[in-house]
């Protein structure tokens, strides 16, 4: 069967990838980022699993007339493909590490299902999909933020406390832990990483280091 010229197996991969792409933004967009606001996460999550679905359905269509490769040809593939996590010039969160092992496992599930039914493959994601959203219901609504301190008297263990009421009166935030990251000594200043109640309408930044472009800033 044939619709505007396009094979059945090429329809049928529109419509699994269709189903991959909304059930990836249905995590991304309304579980991760409605939490994170991290949008540089939100574009890797986002297009990673649909390079991914691209790269398995046809390497199986492609392997599937070679007679005994086929497992051997797509284990190898996914073998690359799940390797792809490690490259990254930042390191990743955990729970970010969560969500882009989910994003490509379902990108996965989705491409080889080919002799699954549609009704399945649907539920397979659904129950996907409400794992996470159960997962983050237990998770505490904190944030975090990136800080340039410069009472840096305060960041010593003994002063923990004073340190803590000194940000929660300047920010106003009920602020829950403090992490002391890069020290600049000759400018008298420190960031920190603040973790407080409460939903962010900011990128969420992790690094607990100074780079040399941000140093001139200062």
């Amino acid at each position: 069967m044939e619709l505007f010229g396009l094979s059945e197996q090429y329809l049928m991969m529109i419509i699994r990838l269709i189903i991959s792409i909304f059930f990836t933004w249905l995590i991304i967009d309304r579980l991760y980022y409605a939490k994170s606001h991290r949008r540089d996460f939100r574009f890797t999550f986002m297009l990673i699993p649909v390079a991914i679905f691209l790269i398995v359905f046809f390497m199986i269509f492609v392997l599937e007339d070679m007679k005994g490769k086929t497992s051997m040809g797509v284990g190898i593939g996914l073998f690359g493909i799940f390797s792809i996590m490690r490259y990254r010039t930042d390191t990743m969160p955990v729970r970010e590490m969560t969500y882009l092992f989910i994003t490509i496992a379902l990108a996965v599930v989705n491409a080889v299902s080919v002799d699954i039914p549609f009704a399945e493959v649907i539920l397979t994601n659904l129950l996907v999909a409400a794992a996470v959203w159960a997962g983050e219901k237990q998770l505490k609504s904190n944030t975090t933020k990136l800080v340039q301190y410069d009472r840096i008297e305060l960041i010593i263990p003994e002063r923990r406390q004073e340190l803590i009421d000194d940000l929660q009166a300047r920010l106003g935030l009920n602020i829950t832990n403090v992490e002391v990251g890069a020290i600049d000594f000759l400018k008298d200043m420190a960031m920190l990483k603040i973790t407080y109640d409460g939903l962010s309408s900011q990128e969420v930044d992790h690094l607990l280091k100074f780079k040399n472009a941000q140093l001139t800033e200062f």
